[in-house]
């Protein structure tokens, strides 16, 4: 066997002396006095004192073993304690180790909606620059009317300008005619002018 260490030898005689006081050596002495006590040739009156001595001895190991075992069941309920204790510490740990994961979670949706309301405000911004629908529809009908009424006037200057075409094609047809009259009238003048002139001579 290998050498034993002082705190083995420590340890050991804790577990025998209980919390310390010296019970293995009163167990000892109460084994030796009841020994002594019955091999004694003394009087009687010696032996009922020595008698007493040892049942104080043994009320006094008694004792020491009874608060033994009452601070044993105290460390058997400290450690159920502490054992309960640490398990709601690992429960709570698990527990605000799922509410920092919700917190997280709850913070990219934070993020998210304020993103998409700065995104919301900057749009409203733009639209707010341009005319609502009902302003955009009476601008679209007026525009509508104007166009309307641009189109009869096109109409118009379309019909106008057909006619006179037509009135200018007429004149020019006119003047045409006109200048052939008056071609075909100067001709016959110069065909007349040339048959009388040789009858003249001749008289």
């Amino acid at each position: 066997m290998g050498a034993v260490t002082d705190d083995e030898v420590i340890r050991k005689r804790l577990l025998i002396d209980g919390d310390g006081a010296g019970d293995d050596r009163k167990i000892n002495l109460l084994l030796k006095s009841f020994t002594k006590w019955c091999n004694s040739p003394g009087t009687p009156e010696e032996g009922f004192t020595q008698y007493q001595r040892m049942l104080g001895t043994l009320a006094q190991c008694e004792f020491s073993m009874g608060k033994t075992l009452m601070v044993y069941d105290m460390n058997l309920r400290e450690m159920e304690n502490y054992e309960k204790i640490y398990t709601d510490i690992e429960q709570n740990i698990t527990s605000a180790h799922e509410k920092i994961t919700e917190c997280k979670k709850e913070i990219q949706r934070a993020k998210r909606i304020r993103k998409n309301r700065q995104e919301y405000d900057a749009l409203a911004k733009v639209i707010q620059q341009h005319p609502d629908r009902h302003e955009t529809l009476k601008q679209l009908e007026a525009l509508d009317k104007e166009l309307q009424q641009l189109s009869q006037i096109k109409e118009n200057v379309d019909a106008k300008m057909e006619l006179r075409k037509k009135q200018f094609h007429v004149l020019l047809s006119t003047i045409q005619e006109l200048q052939q009259t008056l071609d075909n009238d100067e001709k016959s003048d110069n065909d007349d002018n040339n048959q009388g002139s040789p009858a003249g001579n001749d008289e």
